[in-house]
């Protein structure tokens, strides 16, 4: 909604009924009270349970393998992963590693002698693994038997990111049609017990596909808690309370590394992330539904209700004036008549700078979503303790959030945006061909990286809101999203191209791609300080309708 110079919303979003909910919020129930803060710290634990959400990182991590050689590993289900003789029988990497997926080929005659598995038994033909050795038995890659199986071990992860981007139109359309509530506790029920059901499963197929169900049917739970919560608050204070949000959420994923680092073995660790994510089913009952959709569904009665409540909590009162405003919103609603618009997709391709902006706001999304799951996945495999750095990946992203809300209202939207992608190439390619050895300045680049494209994160959400007319705003920005998903479809798969391709790949396709979105950039206006657009002539003229001051 868009606000004039002396504060007064326009009242666009109420068909000039004169009521305007964010003007009750602002003077009469407060924007921020306690009710809104009980609200907020309910909602909080949900966004923490959405930071579990990348659990696969952990349960479908890559276990270091070797092939077993009969004739040199005892009969016995897991042999030592290092012993003496593992270099006479397998190739090397390096100083001091072997290869996980080879090894050399047995003599037709071998010397029988006090040396265990000596290197006069193998021939230096090299050939693949019949069976294998793992080092450890916490992933599914060692139930499954998926050693060296690196493409099917990241479509699990793929896969996955496959059911997110089923689950938003399904939780869009049951949170519009029955209520942001229902949306978030289906979720919860459905992420709590598929997840369940989950570790206990013993084939590759069914925890695959447990895994994309649980996804289509569960994984909205944090999109309904911020819908929820940004409904209820004041302009003042949505992007401080969306923000926070994404700080929860932040917050589950270093408590996702840390409880991964105490209970490592994948089974136990599913059922301690997702047993307690039941409990949200039970906030039907305890949270109130959403004042804006109750309206908009000509719910009056418990609009009013709810309305009233909040004010006692925050020890206000809300005027009859404006209860009484509130219930003529339904007739004149009734009285409205529908007329018949021009498709979508018509009017975007009507106009040039329509069209454009639809191009690049897509890649702006598939950048952002490519680099944040990617950088967080390929976490796990940096030199050193993978739980630490996956922690510290994730509590990156916290002061990231923090920088975008301080900088987006001083210096503008696209130098935020600009700075931010190219700050996260730069780190991409250093990182992608540094040295080996710089372990520690390798990790202190890739944090770097990682705080860049939070800030992208908060900055992309506020920007591409404001670059569309409001009787659009939700589809096109739901395009750019939808479409933006194919770059954390993909992310998945980048452990399986540095593994299989070339080690530099997925920093080279970060960094590339976070260039290429800045430069972009210079092709869409900056938006501080302009009025909010409400039809697409607007919207094309955005610059021209700054807010005076």
């Amino acid at each position: 909604m868009a606000s004039t110079k002396n504060g007064e919303s326009d009242n666009s979003d109420t068909g000039n009924t004169g009521v305007d909910l964010d003007l009750i919020l602002v003077q009469e129930i407060g924007q921020f009270g306690r009710y809104q803060l009980i609200t907020l710290a309910l909602a909080s634990l949900p966004a923490i349970f959405g930071g579990f959400t990348g659990e696969y990182i952990f349960t479908a991590a890559r276990v270091p393998t070797r092939c077993r050689i009969p004739q040199c590993d005892p009969d016995v289900p897991h042999p030592e992963f290092r012993p003496e003789w593992v270099l006479n029988a397998i190739p090397g990497i390096g100083v001091d590693d072997f290869d996980d997926c080879t090894r050399y080929a047995d003599r037709s005659y071998q010397t029988p002698g006090n040396e265990t598995c000596p290197v006069s038994w193998f021939s230096s033909t090299i050939i693949s693994c019949e069976d294998h050795v793992y080092e450890n038995t916490y992933s599914v890659v060692y139930d499954f038997r998926l050693a060296c199986d690196e493409w099917r071990r990241s479509l699990i992860g793929t896969i996955r990111t496959v059911g997110t981007l089923v689950v938003l139109p399904i939780t869009g359309y049951i949170s519009d049609r029955w209520g942001r509530r229902v949306a978030l506790s289906i979720n919860a029920f459905n992420t709590g017990w598929i997840g369940l059901v989950r570790s206990f499963v013993n084939t590759y197929e069914w925890f695959l596909a447990l895994q994309v169900l649980e996804a289509c049917l569960g994984a909205g739970g944090f999109s309904s808690c911020y819908i929820l919560v940004t409904e209820l608050v004041g302009p003042k204070y949505r992007v401080i309370a969306g923000a926070t949000l994404s700080t929860m959420f932040a917050v589950g994923q270093v408590l996702l590394g840390l409880i991964a680092w105490g209970v490592p073995s994948w089974r136990p660790l599913t059922q301690i992330l997702y047993a307690p994510q039941l409990i949200v089913v039970s906030y039907f009952w305890i949270l109130s539904e959403s004042v804006r959709w109750l309206m908009s569904k000509g719910r009056y009665e418990e609009s009013e209700a709810i309305l009233l409540k909040v004010a006692k909590t925050n020890k206000r009162e809300i005027s009859e004036k404006s209860l009484k405003l509130l219930r003529a919103v339904e007739e004149i609603g009734n009285q409205t008549t529908t007329v018949n618009e021009p498709w979508l997709p018509a009017l975007v391709f009507r106009s040039r700078v329509m069209l454009l902006r639809c191009a690049v706001s897509p890649i702006l999304w598939i950048t952002m979503t490519l680099v944040y799951y990617g950088m967080a996945i390929n976490s796990v495999n940096l030199s050193g303790n993978q739980y630490l750095n996956y922690v510290f990946v994730s509590a990156i992203e916290i002061p990231g959030y923090w920088t975008a809300i301080l900088l987006l209202d001083r210096i503008g939207r696209k130098p935020v945006l600009i700075c931010a992608y190219w700050m996260c190439a730069v780190c991409q390619f250093s990182f992608g061909f540094m040295p080996e050895g710089m372990d520690t300045l390798s990790l202190v680049v890739y944090l770097i990286g990682k705080y860049s494209i939070s800030v992208v994160v908060t900055s992309l959400y506020v920007y591409t809101a404001e670059l569309f007319p409001t009787k659009y705003r939700h589809s096109l920005f739901a395009f750019s999203s939808m479409v933006g998903r194919l770059g954390s479809i993909t992310a998945p798969i980048t452990p399986a191209l540095a593994q299989e391709v070339w080690n530099p790949l997925p920093s080279v396709l970060f960094g590339s791609f976070a260039l290429l979105s800045g430069l972009l950039l210079f092709t869409t206006p900056e938006t501080l300080g302009t009025k909010l657009p409400d039809s697409m002539e607007e919207a094309e003229h955005i610059t021209s309708r700054r807010i005076r001051t």
